[in-house]
């Protein structure tokens, strides 16, 4: 009778067999948990007391980059911030079936997010000026999320999760920090409560939302087709029973988010075309009367044009009736004329 070496043992003078470049092994399953269960180990301490000294400094930095109009200082904010570790945390605890690092890692997420909502919050009492996206590149950026923004997070925490279970590509994670905003809406979020614009703060909120939904559900799919929670199982970590409905409840929470988003972009999608049927006719209307257009928007679904030179007053007449004739019969706009030129005024010596 004969016998037969299992696939997981080498033979007597033979190395052992590789899982293969995709499949993971038991110890890059061992190295996902320690590196993601931030509330595990005999090293947690020092891992949480990590994680909330970066997650303050984070908020700090991405707070003073969004009020000052920042893009470096942002991305420096992105780099900083360790939110991506318990929401990948989140998506392993689900592929192990572990409930209590599912609910320890949602914790984290929401605390860590109210941590820098509020450090937000309190950084707007610091400043003089309403911070809106009509005057910040910065927040006009992230209150208004679309369909293409739940695309790129999709394939960011994609990244990510491979990332994470290929130790030979880890160093691509500063680049998945940049790339996935995390931190910044949730500075948006505060700076806007904090100036009056709740309807500002929940769309930031709602892209970070997209991200993180998007993060956990691709990081779950990318750990579930590497084999994690085989080379878990196969290295003595604790499983548990994996159940459908825990998957389907991920699907489900990407497909809700993808309801507004879908809204937003048809938003944008009306604003783009008024936006190319009104420019060559307020273009066209200002320059007739020796003036120039400097701008023009839509904003809460009116057109607003604003156009300078010098006096005599412009006249806004025929400006309605052109824009009719572009078919924009049912947009309101509001015209802001900007009179005089320069003035040189010289210091008093």
């Amino acid at each position: 009778m004969t016998s037969t070496t299992p696939a997981s043992e080498a033979a007597p003078g033979q190395a052992a067999p590789s899982p293969g470049w995709w499949r993971a092994a038991p110890a890059d399953a061992d190295r996902l948990v320690r590196r993601l269960f931030l509330t595990e180990g005999s090293d947690r301490h020092i891992g949480l007391s990590a994680f909330w000294v970066l997650i303050i400094l984070a908020a700090v930095i991405a707070g003073a980059g969004i009020v000052a109009d920042s893009t470096a200082t942002v991305i420096g904010a992105m780099i900083v911030a360790p939110l991506m570790t318990p929401i990948l945390g989140m998506a392993l605890a689900i592929v192990l079936s572990r409930r209590q690092l599912i609910l320890a890692n949602i914790a984290m997420v929401v605390t860590g997010a109210l941590s820098v909502v509020a450090v937000s919050f309190l950084l707007g009492l610091t400043t003089h000026t309403q911070l809106l996206a009509e005057t910040n590149t910065q927040i006009a950026a992230r209150v208004s999320p679309r369909l293409i923004d739940l695309v790129a997070a999709l394939a960011t925490g994609a990244v990510g999760a491979f990332a994470m279970v290929r130790a030979d590509v880890s160093d691509t994670l500063p680049g998945v920090a940049i790339a996935i905003s995390l931190v910044p809406p949730l500075a948006v979020v505060g700076l806007s409560l904090e100036s009056g614009a709740p309807e500002q703060a929940l769309g930031a909120l709602l892209l970070f939302g997209t991200n993180v939904g998007a993060i956990i559900a691709t990081g779950t799919v990318v750990f579930l087709l590497h084999g994690v929670r085989e080379a878990a199982t196969a290295g003595g970590t604790p499983v548990g029973e994996l159940r459908l409905s825990a998957l389907v409840s991920v699907g489900a929470a990407v497909v809700v988010v993808a309801v507004p988003l879908g809204w937003g972009s048809s938003l944008v999608v009306q604003q783009e075309v008024i936006l190319s049927r009104a420019t060559p006719v307020a273009t066209a209307w200002a320059e007739s009367q020796g003036w120039q257009l400097s701008d023009i928007t839509v904003r809460h679904g009116v057109l607003r044009i604003t156009a300078l030179g010098p006096p005599p007053t412009i006249q806004e007449a025929g400006l309605r009736d052109r824009l009719d004739a572009a078919g924009l019969a049912d947009v309101d706009a509001r015209v802001t004329l900007v009179l005089g030129g320069s003035r040189d005024l010289p210091a008093r010596r």
